[in-house]
C-alpha cells in the first residue's frame, strides 16, 4: 500500500474532467469530441489533523467523444489516462498511472423553456480505483446525471447556462458521490466565449479505509477561441477554493474542439 494513501487516492478520485455540451443533445449524425489535459499541483490539504505541506503534481489526459445517434439522443464515451507523483508525508515522491474508459447515453426530456436531459454512463475502474486495474474490474462507477440548459443575451451578447447534479454508485471501498457543476458562458464576439465553472463533488459515508470522507470544490475561468469552423481551443486556470480531507488544487487545462 502507497504511504499516506488515503489523501493521495482520495484526490485521483476527483480527476479533473474537460467541458462538455451540457444539456444539449447533438443533431442526428454530428460528432463532437474535446481533448483535453489537464496539469495541476497542490503544496497544502484541507486536513487540519497533517498540517504542513505536501507535494503532489498531476497530469490527467482524457477524448470525450459524443456522436448524435438522433436529435434527442447523444452517444459518448471517454478514455482517460491519470499520472501523478506525491509526497504526503515527507519520506519521498511516489508516483503512479492508471487508465480507465466511460461510456453512456444522454437523453433530451424536455425543449420548451431550456434543455432537459438525462444522462447515464458507466464508468470502468482505473484512473478512480487506485485498487484495481482497467481491466479487473468493469462496470466500478454508474453515474445517472441530471442537466438544464438556457440560453440568454446579455449586454446584446449571446450567452448560456448550464446546471448539472448527478449521483454516482461506486463499488466498494469507495464511498458513493454527489456532484453539482454549473457553467456560465457569454461569447464576446463570434471567435471568443467567455466560461465561468464551478465544480463540485461531495462523498457519501460509510467509505472503508483507506478513504476517508472527503468534499471538493473548484472554480474555473477560461476562454474557448473558434479557429475554424469545426476546431476551437479552450484554456483555462482553476483552483480549489474549499474543501475537506483534499488536496489545495490549482492548475490550468488546455482543450482542443472538434466537430463535424
Amino acid at each position: 500500500m502507497m504511504r499516506a494513501a488515503a489523501p493521495a487516492l482520495i484526490f485521483l478520485l476527483l480527476a479533473f474532467q474537460p467541458t462538455r455540451a451540457g444539456a444539449w443533445t447533438l443533431d442526428q449524425g454530428q460528432v463532437q469530441v474535446i481533448s483535453g489535459t489537464v496539469a495541476s499541483r497542490a503544496t497544502r490539504r484541507f486536513d487540519r489533523s497533517t498540517p504542513g505541506k505536501i507535494v503532489f503534481d498531476k497530469l490527467f489526459v482524457q477524448n470525450w467523444a459524443e456522436y448524435g445517434l438522433t436529435d434527442s439522443v447523444t452517444l459518448l464515451a471517454a478514455p482517460e489516462v491519470v499520472m501523478a507523483s506525491f509526497d504526503m508525508d515527507g519520506k519521498g515522491m511516489e508516483h503512479t498511472r492508471a487508465a480507465s474508459v466511460e461510456g453512456g447515453v444522454r437523453i433530451l426530456l424536455l425543449s420548451r423553456i431550456g434543455m432537459l436531459s438525462a444522462q447515464m454512463s458507466l464508468k470502468t475502474a482505473g484512473a478512480f480505483d487506485m485498487s484495481s486495474s482497467a481491466g479487473s474490474a468493469s462496470g466500478q462507477q454508474f453515474e445517472l446525471r441530471l442537466l438544464y440548459g438556457r440560453e440568454f443575451r446579455l449586454f446584446r451578447h449571446n450567452g448560456y447556462f448550464d446546471m448539472e447534479v448527478a449521483e454516482r454508485w461506486i463499488r466498494r471501498p469507495r464511498p458513493n458521490e454527489m456532484a453539482i457543476d454549473a457553467t456560465a458562458a457569454l461569447w464576446l464576439s463570434p471567435k471568443y466565449l467567455l466560461m465561468l465553472q464551478s465544480f463540485n463533488t461531495i462523498a457519501g459515508g460509510g467509505a472503508e479505509p483507506p478513504y476517508a470522507y472527503y468534499r471538493q470544490d473548484k472554480l474555473q475561468l477560461s476562454l474557448l477561441r473558434r479557429l475554424s469552423k469545426r476546431w476551437s481551443l479552450q484554456t483555462g486556470a482553476f483552483f480549489s477554493p474549499a474543501g475537506d480531507n483534499i488536496v489545495q488544487e490549482q492548475g490550468v487545462a488546455v482543450e482542443l474542439w472538434f466537430q463535424y
